[in-house]
C-alpha cells in the first residue's frame, strides 16, 4: 500500500498552492523544483527572487515556474501588519514591532495562509517545531470551537489481521499530559484528519489501561471525562472509550469486552490519553510491527501548516506537501 502516491494523486487535483518560507535551505528549493515539475502545486518561495535563483543555479535547480515574494516589496505587507498589531496589541507588541515580525518567513508565510493567498505553510526544515507552531499560532490560530493544537500520526500497518491497514494515533508529539477537554479536542481534530487524508468515516476510540469501567483510576476518569465532553458537543463521528488497546483493534476482543460498541473492534482512530503513551505507542508499532508512521500532522488550527523536522529528506518536504493540501479541503 504506497498511502504516499496516493495522498499526492489525491493533492493533485485540488491545483493548490503552498508556501515554502525556508528558502535559505536547499532541500526546501530541491523539493520545490519537484512538487513544480510533478505539478503537484504552485509554489510561493519567500524571499528575493534573484538571492533565491542565484542559490538553486549553484546545483542546477530550476525555479521558473516558482512564484517569488520578497515581504519587503509586498503589495499588501500594511494590511498585514495592521492585523497582527490588533491581533497582538494586548500583549504589549507595538506596530513597529509587528512590522519586523512579520518580514520574517515563517510569520509572513502563517499570513499568506491566513490571507487566503496559499491553501497551506510546509516549513521546519530549518526551524524547530516551537518556532513554527509560535508563528502558526500567533498568526493563524486555533480552529473555532477547539482550544488545543495536536498532532497525528498516519501508521500504515501491513497484513494486519489479513490485510494493510491505515490507524491514527494522537497525540504522539505536542500535548504532554492534555486535559479531559484538550483529549476531547484531539479527537475532534484526528477524526477531522482522518477524513481529509484518508477519505473514509472515523471511528475513534479513547485509550486507557481500562475498558468500560474494568478498572477504577484518576487516569481513567480524565478519559471517561473526555468521552462525556465529546457527547456534549454532538460530534458527527463514532466514538468509545474508556477502552482498552486491544478491545479497540481486535473484533473479538472488542465484542467480548464492550459488547453492544460501535467501535471496539473496529476503531481507526486511536486517541492516547497523554504523550509519553502516544509516543511511546507509535514507534513500537512502527518498528515491532513493520509499519509506516507518517507525520506528524499538525491539526486543530484554523488552516493548515505542516511541521517537519529538521533532519527531512527532499522527499518528506515533497510529501508534506501533499498532505497540506489534502488538509486545506
Amino acid at each position: 500500500m504506497n498511502v504516499i502516491n496516493e495522498f499526492k494523486a489525491k493533492a493533485k487535483l485540488l491545483k493548490g498552492k503552498v508556501v515554502l518560507p525556508e528558502t535559505h535551505d536547499i532541500r526546501v528549493l530541491e523539493a520545490a523544483q519537484i512538487i513544480l515539475k510533478q505539478s503537484l502545486a504552485n509554489v510561493v518561495l519567500v524571499g528575493i527572487e534573484k538571492e533565491i535563483k542565484a542559490k538553486a543555479d549553484e546545483k542546477n535547480i530550476c525555479l521558473d515556474d516558482a512564484e517569488f515574494i520578497d515581504p519587503n516589496n509586498y503589495n499588501e505587507i500594511s494590511e498585514m501588519e495592521d492585523f497582527f498589531y490588533e491581533k497582538r496589541k494586548k500583549k504589549g507588541i507595538t506596530h513597529e514591532e509587528a512590522a519586523k515580525i512579520i518580514r520574517q518567513p515563517l510569520f509572513f508565510g502563517a499570513l499568506l495562509v491566513k490571507f487566503k493567498k496559499v491553501n497551506g505553510m510546509v516549513a521546519g526544515a530549518a526551524n524547530t517545531t516551537g518556532d513554527v507552531l509560535k508563528a502558526a499560532l500567533q498568526v493563524i490560530g486555533v480552529r473555532a470551537g477547539l482550544k488545543t493544537v495536536s498532532s497525528s500520526f498516519i501508521m500504515v500497518v501491513p497484513d494486519f489481521l489479513g490485510e494493510d491497514k491505515i490507524f491514527l494515533f494522537s497525540d504522539c508529539a505536542v500535548v504532554p499530559n492534555p486535559t479531559a477537554l484538550q483529549l476531547a479536542d484531539i479527537a475532534i481534530s484526528t477524526a477531522k484528519t482522518r477524513r481529509s487524508l484518508i477519505g473514509d468515516e472515523p471511528k475513534v476510540a479513547l485509550l486507557s489501561f481500562s475498558t468500560k469501567g474494568s478498572a477504577k483510576h484518576e487516569l481513567v476518569d480524565k478519559v471517561v471525562e473526555a468521552r462525556k465532553i465529546l457527547e456534549s458537543r454532538g460530534i458527527d463521528f463514532e466514538l468509545d472509550g474508556e477502552m482498552q488497546a486491544d478491545a479497540a483493534i481486535i473484533p473479538a476482543i472488542g465484542a467480548s469486552k464492550a459488547p453492544g460498541s460501535k467501535v471496539a473492534g473496529r476503531a481507526n482512530v486511536l486517541i492516547f490519553p497523554d504523550l509519553q503513551a502516544g509516543n511511546i505507542g507509535y514507534k513500537l508499532v512502527e518498528r515491532m510491527a513493520k509499519a509506516e508512521a507518517i507525520g506528524p500532522v499538525i491539526q486543530g488550527l484554523s488552516a493548515p501548516v505542516c511541521d517537519l523536522s529538521r533532519g527531512c529528506s527532499v522527499d518528506d518536504i515533497v510529501n508534506t506537501t501533499a498532505l497540506v493540501l489534502l488538509l486545506s479541503q
